[in-house]
């Protein structure tokens, strides 16, 4: 370090501002696998069954054993359904995903199947977990 009788020192300490850095980036991995919560569904078991994609393009709606119906994570009225998915704007070669609880009624699953095709949505996939071996 060469400073000269009365001149300014031009060097910048960066310790401070690294170990604010680190302090963030803790922060923000500790916190980031907290904000992506999900509906609680207790999917049906089944033996051919592919897992959810973990794209960030994929829409989801679960259909829960007390009838209420979320998209992603938003509730809507069965009712408005095809409204909100054409207001979504959901492009067509979009794939939408339903996830449905397996004690849902036979009947609630094909009324929301309605609504999507009423909205204009052909691709649709359901999922499901793969069957347990015994």
């Amino acid at each position: 370090m060469h400073t000269h009788r009365g001149g300014l020192i031009a060097e910048i300490n960066v310790t401070p501002f690294v170990d604010v850095m680190l302090v963030l980036l803790i922060i923000f991995m500790v916190t980031a696998p907290m904000l992506t919560q999900g509906v609680e569904v207790d999917l049906p078991e089944t033996k051919t069954v592919e897992t959810l994609p973990e794209d960030s393009e994929a829409v989801v709606l679960h259909v829960r054993k007390d009838g209420t119906v979320k998209l992603d994570k938003y509730p809507v009225e069965l009712a408005n359904l095809a409204g909100q998915l054409k207001r979504m704007g959901i492009a067509k070669d979009r794939m939408l995903y339903l996830q449905a609880d397996k004690e849902v009624a036979y009947g609630i699953v094909v009324k929301v199947m309605a609504e999507i095709r009423s909205a204009g949505i052909q691709k649709l996939g359901v999922v499901a977990e793969p069957e347990e071996t015994r």
